[in-house]
């Protein structure tokens, strides 16, 4: 279900997930907290890859998850929080979660659901779930964080990756 605020995608391989992530990083704003939810393996490094990738401009970017955390690009900045690992929600308080949620970069937090109680509402949050092969089905809610037109060209990016 699409509607002003939300749109259903689906991505045919990871590359186009990246390619996804690259267009959501161009129309990022300032300050934004972006949420991924999905089991192992539904593309969220992908996604956060292709983001990184806009910010880092060439870095190498993997997972954090032996890390928690991984910066990429200065002023602004991506960071990225892998919480698979986190023994409980409190141990955000030892990451400093107040300034990478409410900072002047972007903030991508991959499993989010373990850090629930949190998370601030205004956010966009995208949930990724399996679709069969490397199909990957990606739904995003916006919380009035995008520009006016994300949906068409969040869905273009991904068209032209898939028919390319």
């Amino acid at each position: 279900m699409t509607s002003s605020k939300s749109l259903e995608l689906t991505s045919s391989a990871p590359e186009c997930t990246e390619a996804l992530g690259r267009a959501l990083a161009e129309i990022l704003p300032l300050g934004t907290l972006i949420t991924l939810c999905g089991d192992l393996a539904t593309g969220k490094t992908c996604l956060v890859r292709g983001m990184a990738q806009h910010f880092a401009q060439g870095a190498p970017v993997h997972s954090p998850t032996f890390t928690l955390v991984n910066q990429y690009g200065d002023e602004p900045a991506l960071y990225h929080l892998d919480l698979y690992r986190l023994g409980s929600p409190e141990e955000l308080a030892d990451l400093g979660y107040e300034e990478l949620f409410d900072g002047a970069g972007i903030c991508v937090v991959e499993w989010a659901e373990r850090a629930e109680g949190f998370l601030p509402d205004r956010r966009l949050h995208i949930t990724l779930e399996h679709g069969g092969g490397d199909t990957r089905c990606l739904c995003i809610h916006d919380a009035n964080l995008l520009p006016e037109g994300w949906q068409a060209r969040l869905q273009a990016a991904v068209n032209v990756c898939c028919n390319a």
